[in-house]
């Protein structure tokens, strides 16, 4: 069956009573795989899947593209980008930003899981490999932007910087969905799923070509228009329409010990992609910066 034919199937992976469990919701509670109910607030979250590789398309949404590089024709194929494994986080966790750097920008997307073996598959069969979707956050410290050669391995890929959940999504047509994300409460993203200029099925069809996608790999699909910095004390909320809304809060750390390596950048180049051009974005979503 495809991922996409209802009904609604959720699962989350919770720490209750220093145990890992599976749950299923119910109502305003939650199930454990072994039949005890509990409530929410007596758990803690986990990532809903164990992945090999987290792999990330670059600029997908044509809001995005219009913001990212001021022009409305999409390029003509996708390109990627990878975090490791180290990077996932949970519902509820912390997005950590040490001090020295300014720029650690929220990009709300949605997250596709792979549940079966997945190589040299069609379009089509796409959905029938995937084990569901979450709302997830491809986080990013843009003040490491100007090193790594383009990689972004310390822009995106510092520990937390991929949280998803809270649970695993199936049943729904994510394709008909809308992404919003919130700070502090107040709407700061919004793009409907259809605005992809790369369908989900185009992007694992196209990474499928050429490696292998192993149960629980994680693909990040894109973020819409207005990424733009946290603040240790934020609250950062990604909802995805029929997913759920994920909720992660800055936090403040030290510098880090070693005093090697590139610093954090405050560039004119930096600046333009943590901060965007206001001037360009849809009235309802600049004014609730």
């Amino acid at each position: 069956m495809s991922v996409l034919e209802g009904p609604r199937r959720e699962i989350r992976r919770v720490m209750y009573r220093g145990s890992a469990y599976w749950a299923v919701p119910k109502e305003d509670k939650l199930e454990l795989g072994d039949g005890r109910v509990v409530a929410e607030t007596e758990v803690g979250y986990l990532p809903p899947c164990s992945p090999s590789k987290i792999l990330c398309i670059h600029v997908n949404y044509r809001s995005r593209l219009f913001e990212f590089r001021g022009t409305n024709t999409p390029p003509p194929t996708p390109t990627y980008f990878q975090k490791p494994v180290t990077a996932l986080n949970a519902h509820g966790g912390e997005l950590v930003r040490p001090e020295g750097y300014k720029y650690l920008n929220y990009e709300g997307e949605v997250a596709a899981v792979i549940g079966k073996v997945t190589r040299n598959v069609s379009r089509d069969e796409v959905w029938e490999n995937l084990a569901g979707f979450a709302p997830g956050n491809d986080v990013g410290l843009q003040d490491m932007r100007n090193t790594d050669s383009g990689s972004m391995l310390r822009v995106k890929g510092p520990d937390g910087f991929c949280p998803i959940g809270p649970g695993l999504v199936s049943g729904v047509d994510v394709t008909q969905s809308t992404l919003r994300s919130y700070k502090n409460g107040k709407l700061v993203q919004e793009g409907a799923i259809s605005e992809m200029i790369f369908g989900i099925d185009y992007i694992i069809a196209d990474l499928a070509r050429h490696i292998t996608l192993l149960p629980g790999d994680v693909i990040m699909t894109g973020t819409p228009a207005n990424s733009r910095p946290m603040q240790p004390g934020d609250k950062i909320e990604v909802e995805v329409t029929g997913l759920g809304r994920l909720t992660n809060h800055v936090v403040a750390a030290p510098a880090p010990r070693a005093k090697v390596g590139h610093e954090p950048t405050d560039t004119e180049e930096v600046r333009r992609i943590a901060l965007g051009n206001d001037e360009r974005l849809p009235p309802q979503i600049k004014g609730a910066r």
